[in-house]
């Protein structure tokens, strides 16, 4: 049951369709991150969990054992939406991530500036969000980090064909897109047990974040930032939770 209601809250609570039902919130003022809890019955997770993301990673044990993240993606029709939270691409059908002999279909990705997870207390200017689902309805998300430089010619269809308003989905003709050419090209990451970064905060997600950063320019940063200034989650404690690192 656990399973189900985190898969479908996942698409739900970044979707607009699901947020015309949903209570109205925001990542500032009185309906900002540190109120939601406040904002409604099903979102007290939000303040109650013990495994909450985003964390700040201070430190991680080695694991050179851990298995790699296998990416097998494919390019897919761009289909986009800005959902009033952030922009999110579609990518349902476009793969999947294989950890060991566990797989996960990639369902989406989306963005937050500045990046919601820490590395050592710095934040990086932007972070990719892939959601990837198995079988069970399992989670797991991995984080790609950016920090300014030069441009990334991945990004330039996604941030050019930005909704500039909230609305539903839509596909861009003409366009595809491999979610592949967001990932840099060393995959060590960190890796720990956290939650949703938005409304309802539902624990049990398994959170990947690569350790090494990719690029986007100063005015890839600024383009993003015309839509959303500041759509982070503020960190949440650790609370003594395992963190390990595959180098």
């Amino acid at each position: 049951m656990r399973l189900r209601l985190l898969s479908a809250t996942v698409l739900s609570c970044i979707s607009l369709a699901a947020g015309a039902e949903a209570p109205h919130w925001t990542y500032d003022g009185p309906q900002g991150a540190r109120h939601w809890a406040e904002l409604d019955k099903s979102y007290a997770e939000c303040r109650l969990g013990h495994a909450q993301s985003p964390i700040d990673i201070q430190s991680a044990k080695i694991d050179k054992d851990a298995p790699a993240l296998e990416f097998s993606y494919q390019a897919r029709p761009l289909v986009i939406v800005n959902n009033g939270h952030t922009v999110q691409v579609d990518e349902t059908g476009a793969g999947t991530l294989t950890i060991g002999d566990h797989a996960y279909q990639i369902a989406q990705f989306h963005f937050h500036t500045p990046s919601e997870e820490r590395i050592r207390g710095r934040a990086y200017d932007m972070v990719a969000h892939l959601v990837h689902k198995d079988d069970a309805g399992k989670l797991a998300v991995v984080a790609v980090l950016f920090k300014l430089g030069r441009e990334n010619t991945a990004l330039k269809p996604v941030l050019d064909n930005m909704p500039l308003g909230a609305g539903p989905a839509h596909t861009v003709a003409g366009l595809s897109f491999n979610p592949a050419d967001l990932l840099p090209g060393k995959r060590g990451y960190y890796h720990f047990q956290g939650s949703l970064t938005t409304p309802p905060c539902t624990e049990g997600v398994s959170w990947y974040v690569l350790s090494t950063p990719v690029e986007l320019s100063r005015a890839q940063l600024a383009q993003f930032r015309t839509l959303y200034k500041h759509n982070a989650r503020p960190l949440q404690p650790a609370n003594g939770r395992e963190i390990t690192e595959r180098p």
